[in-house]
């Protein structure tokens, strides 16, 4: 998987959906909905408060919506341009959720790039994981944006992600199998061009 994906920053059109979004009340009317679909009672004791911990919950686990990569990624270290070799973090772990069926994905990823001056704090790195992970998924687009993210804001030589993923889709509902794992990478620059820093790479990420 070495497809750059192009919406990023997100478009007019997007923005215009963050604006439109619907009220606390409505968001909890819609769980209330769902609760009924499922066959339970919304007017239970149990259930009364549940609309409102949903929404919260919807809240944080979909945050990115809210946060830029660019603002994460604007601040770098200008002291240590001389630092030329390969950057990464290896397995930072991450939460997201499917866009087809709403359900969580737990992983790890791996993001490496090669400086062309200014270098990044780490943690920067691992903020842009979470950004793009509290966001609807599909483990393809998350790969490619994390490394588009970097590449054009950065401006490396090149950038490598390498995401390995349990998806609840497949493991809860559907074929059910359990423990299986999904794999992406996406390289762009010296990465994608030089084979030898690409293997370079997956080395680095597999030694432990």
């Amino acid at each position: 998987m070495d497809a750059i994906v192009k919406n990023f920053p997100a478009s007019s059109q997007e923005q215009g959906q963050k604006s439109a979004r619907p009220s606390q009340q409505e968001a909890e009317e819609a769980v209330r909905v769902l609760l009924r679909w499922a066959g339970d009672d919304p007017a239970r004791e149990g259930l009364l408060d549940t609309p409102s911990r949903v929404a919260k919950a919807y809240g944080e686990l979909f945050a990115g919506y809210d946060q830029s990569p660019e603002d994460v990624l604007g601040r770098t270290f200008e002291e240590m341009s001389g630092f030329d070799d390969i950057v990464l973090v290896r397995e930072i772990p991450f939460f997201s959720h499917c866009e087809h069926h709403m359900l969580p994905i737990k992983g790890m990823a791996t993001v490496a790039y090669l400086p062309n001056g200014p270098v990044l704090g780490l943690s920067k790195i691992a903020r842009v994981v979470e950004i793009f992970g509290r966001r609807l998924q599909t483990q393809e687009n998350l790969t490619a944006q994390i490394a588009n993210a970097i590449q054009n804001t950065l401006k490396p030589r090149g950038v490598a992600v390498l995401i390995e993923a349990e998806h609840m889709c497949m493991e809860m509902r559907g074929v059910q199998k359990q423990g299986s794992r999904t794999l992406t990478t996406t390289f762009t620059g010296e990465f994608k061009t030089n084979a030898t820093e690409q293997a370079r790479f997956f080395t680095l990420a597999r030694n432990r």
